[in-house]
């Protein structure tokens, strides 16, 4: 049982799980202004615009009935009556813009924020790349010049590792023709033979 409460307090303690609870708690906070602003403000100002287009006083003109339900007045009873609300399904299209639009700049904003500190962390500098960027030329206060420094040393640290590499391979190359030429096998054996006679077989042609 202990062991059961220390995995559950190991699972909660997570960042990830702290994350998602303060983004669920903040999604749901979100959603209740979103759906408050949608209902108490866009859907009616939707269905004055529909009604205005329609060119009806009334907005029951902007449903449609598919089983129409009147009481002894004339008055439809929408509770009774089968419709579809066009009105709502544009609220719903609306709701859904607004919610995709705010999560675009949350993301965009979190992103331009994580590219700063990313930028900023690049941007600390040992003294020795200071010497080295003095010696280029560069300013070490400026980004871009920083960047530019980066790139050249990745640059340089790309082609050093290019040329080992080509140069273990050579040596592996030579070792193994070294190793070969150590253990022949039974085709090179066979090769240098034919090779004997055939050296043997021109100098018996020439006398």
């Amino acid at each position: 049982m202990k062991k059961f409460f220390g995995e559950f307090k190991t699972f909660i303690a997570r960042g990830n799980v702290l994350d998602m609870a303060v983004g669920v708690i903040v999604g749901s906070a979100f959603t209740a202004i979103v759906n408050a602003l949608c209902n108490n403000i866009l859907k009616p100002v939707v269905n004055w615009i529909l009604a205005l287009i329609l060119g009806e006083e009334s907005l029951s003109s902007i449903f449609t009935y598919l089983k129409k339900v009147t009481d002894e007045t004339g008055h439809v009873i929408l509770e009774k009556s089968i419709y579809i609300d066009w009105g709502s399904l544009i609220n719903a299209v609306i709701q859904f813009i607004l919610i995709a639009f705010v999560l675009f700049c949350i993301v965009k904003a979190f992103n331009k924020i994580k590219a700063a500190a990313n930028d900023v962390n690049n941007a600390k500098l040992t003294r020795e790349e200071r010497k080295e960027m003095a010696a280029m030329g560069l300013n070490f206060r400026h980004i871009a010049d920083i960047k530019k420094y980066r790139a050249k040393k990745a640059e340089e640290k790309s082609k050093a590792e290019a040329a080992a590499a080509e140069k273990e391979a050579a040596l592996e190359a030579e070792k193994a023709a070294a190793e070969r030429a150590a253990n022949p096998t039974a085709e090179d054996l066979l090769k240098e033979i034919l090779s004997v006679l055939k050296e043997g077989k021109d100098v018996s042609g020439k006398n």
